[in-house]
C-alpha cells in the first residue's frame, strides 16, 4: 500500500460494508469483527497475515499493491493495525510499497490505549542483509522505533545503517528465521502480529506452520501478468485448509478473514 494510503489516519466511522456470511447483516463494526480471539492471549504469537488480490491473483500492479484496494480495504487495513502489538513486514515490500510510519486516527489510538497498547504499533522489519536507509520516513518519522530483524551476517550493517532510530535484533545465521524472529518479538512485548507480506516472508512463515488467520481483500479487477501471488516459494507439501470466519462486502470488494485449521 502506499504511503499515503498506509499512513492516512482512518476512524472507524460510519461504514457500508455488509456482511454476507456467517449471518447476513447490513451493518458491520469492523472493531468487533476483527477481534483478537480469546484463543491467541496466550505465550504464542498470534500472526495474522493481511493482503490483497485481484481475481485472478495478482497482489500488485507494477510492483505496489495501492491500486487494488478501495476505501473499504483501507478501512480494515487501519483497523488491523490498530488491533496488531507489531506490524511484520519485509524489506523488499517495506521500500516498494514506499513505507511510512503506521498512523492511526484519534478514535483507533484511543481503543488501543484502552486496550494497554502503545499510541500506534511498531513496524518490524525483515532483512537478510541489514542495507536499510535510516533517512528515509519509515525510519526518521517514526513514533515508535522501527524493529529491525535481520542475520548474524547483516546486523553489522543493520547497526551501522539503522542502529540510532531503530532496534536491531538478530534471528537467524544467514537468513531470517520465522521461529526466532517471533521470539524476538516476543521478548519486546508483542504477541499479537500482523503480517503484511511480501510472498517470501508469508511463505516462511506458512511452511513454518506460523500463520494463525489470513485476512485476504478480494478486488473486483483483472490484471494478467505473471506478477507474486500472496505466497512464494516452493509449493506446499499439502494445500493448507482454511475455516471461514467472515466474509464482508462492500462496492463488490470481499473481505475474507480465515482461520487455519489445525491438524490433530
Amino acid at each position: 500500500m502506499p504511503p499515503d494510503e498506509a499512513c492516512r489516519p482512518l476512524e472507524p466511522g460510519k461504514w457500508t460494508v455488509r456482511a454476507l456470511l456467517p449471518q447476513p447483516r447490513s451493518q458491520v463494526d469492523l472493531l468487533a469483527a476483527y477481534a483478537v480471539p480469546d484463543s491467541a492471549r496466550g505465550d504464542r504469537s498470534f500472526v495474522r497475515c493481511n493482503m490483497v488480490s485481484t481475481l485472478d491473483g495478482a497482489i500488485a500492479v507494477q510492483g505496489r499493491s495501492g491500486s487494488l484496494g478501495s476505501p473499504g480495504d483501507r478501512r480494515v487495513f487501519g483497523v488491523l493495525r490498530s488491533l496488531a502489538d507489531v506490524i511484520l513486514v519485509g524489506a523488499g515490500t517495506a521500500r516498494a510499497e514506499g513505507y511510512g510510519p503506521a498512523r492511526l486516527g484519534d478514535e483507533l489510538r484511543a481503543r488501543r490505549v484502552e486496550r494497554g497498547q502503545s499510541d500506534a504499533p511498531p513496524i518490524a522489519v525483515v532483512t537478510g542483509t541489514g542495507e536499510l536507509d535510516g533517512r528515509t520516513p519509515f525510519f526518521a518519522d517514526a513514533v515508535e522505533p522501527p524493529i529491525v530483524l535481520t542475520t548474524e551476517l547483516g546486523a553489522a550493517a543493520a547497526h551501522r545503517s539503522v542502529g540510532d532510530v531503530a532496534r536491531v535484533r538478530v534471528a537467524g545465521a544467514n537468513r531470517v528465521d520465522p521461529f526466532r524472529a517471533l521470539d524476538e518479538l516476543n521478548r519486546l512485548g508483542h504477541r499479537h502480529v500482523l503480517l503484511e507480506g511480501g510472498p517470501g516472508l508469508n511463505g516462511d512463515l506458512v511452511r513454518a506452520g506460523l500463520l494463525d488467520e489470513l485476512c485476504l481483500t478480494l478486488s473486483p479487477r483483472l490484471v494478467a501478468g505473471a506478477g507474486p501471488r500472496v505466497l512464494a516459494g516452493p509449493e506446499l507439501a499439502s494445500p493448507l485448509d482454511l475455516d471461514v470466519v467472515h466474509l464482508l462486502e462492500e462496492d463488490g470488494f470481499l473481505f475474507w478473514r480465515l482461520v487455519v485449521r489445525r491438524r490433530d
